[in-house]
């Protein structure tokens, strides 16, 4: 049945497609670029159609492209992943995950004991770099945990939680504020459309005129610095409820208004298609689902598994 398949054809141009760089291919497998460029060109004559687009100094996949590799990716992932649980493990899986360092620092490492204790073997790597990540692209990294507004139809997910921002600071800050205009302190986002205007909704929604009276406003580039300054009595923090957490639990961050919240995006777990099987990473997806049940912030969306 598969006697036709040009196989060292497909691995060539699923190699090119995920690199979109025939050099880069040539590279990951061993061979030159004119080979890689010979192997292309002898599958698209036997498909009968154009792979790529050849542009000066690039390459771009065409429509048909695309398509043979969203599914040659998938399938070559999962011989990989059925061959790699076929291998006697030497010293234990490992698993690649990459997030946000508020993230990572606020809200998944306080944790992560308990997913070690549970899965000794299992060596996880963390990726706190702010660049976001092309799982089709890059197949180093396992899954992303990522805070966004978007939908990803072409991944596999699993959706967390949905986050809201309150007012937070130390028990000193948040008594006096009742008499006192606070400093209020602020993140600088990267992408402002999840921040944008946090403050003035926040007092919109409080009945408060803190802003009227332009009051001392300290802003910060992530989220663990904004929440280090209102433990310290700086001032009054616009916070996440997730990543204040731990804050809260152990009594270095009280509520002002705790009724009072501002609604965010979610957060949700990602990986390509076929990859959640693979054991380390379905380990993962079934600790992080009960860690996030047992915080009691469950998602507004629907909290199940998802793929395209």
């Amino acid at each position: 049945m598969f006697a036709s398949l040009p196989l060292t054809a497909l691995r060539a141009f699923e190699s090119a497609s995920r690199l979109l760089s025939f050099k880069a291919a040539a590279e990951e497998l061993s061979v030159t670029p004119t080979a890689i460029s010979h192997q292309i060109r002898s599958l698209e004559s036997w498909l009968g159609i154009a792979l790529f687009e050849r542009l000066p100094r690039q390459v771009r996949l065409t429509d048909g492209g695309e398509r043979l590799f969203q599914s040659l990716h998938g399938a070559l992932l999962e011989v990989a992943q059925s061959v790699d649980t076929l291998r006697p493990q030497r010293s234990g899986a490992s698993l690649t995950l990459s997030t946000t360092a508020a993230f990572a620092a606020l809200w998944l490492v306080p944790r992560l004991g308990r997913f070690y204790a549970r899965h000794p073997t299992i060596s996880l790597r963390l990726d706190t770099h702010c660049e976001v990540i092309d799982l089709h692209q890059d197949a180093s990294v396992d899954l992303v945990l990522r805070y966004s507004l978007d939908d990803y139809p072409n991944l596999y997910g699993l959706c967390l939680f949905d986050e809201s921002f309150g007012v937070y600071g130390s028990p000193e800050q948040v008594a006096s504020a009742a008499s006192r205009v606070p400093t209020l302190i602020s993140v600088r986002w990267h992408n402002s459309k999840l921040y944008a205007h946090g403050w003035e909704a926040w007092c919109a929604k409080s009945d408060e005129t803190w802003l009227a009276g332009r009051p001392a406003v300290r802003e910060y580039d992530e989220e663990h610095y904004a929440l280090q300054a209102a433990i310290a009595g700086q001032g009054l923090v616009l916070a996440s409820n997730i990543l204040v957490s731990e804050s809260v639990a152990s009594g270095l961050l009280v509520p002002y208004k705790g009724e009072v919240q501002v609604e965010g995006a979610g957060y949700a777990a990602l990986c390509v298609p076929g990859r959640e099987r693979h054991p380390p990473v379905r380990a993962f997806f079934a600790w992080l689902q009960e860690e996030a049940a047992a915080s009691g912030l469950l998602p507004r969306s629907k909290a199940q598994p998802t793929s395209p």
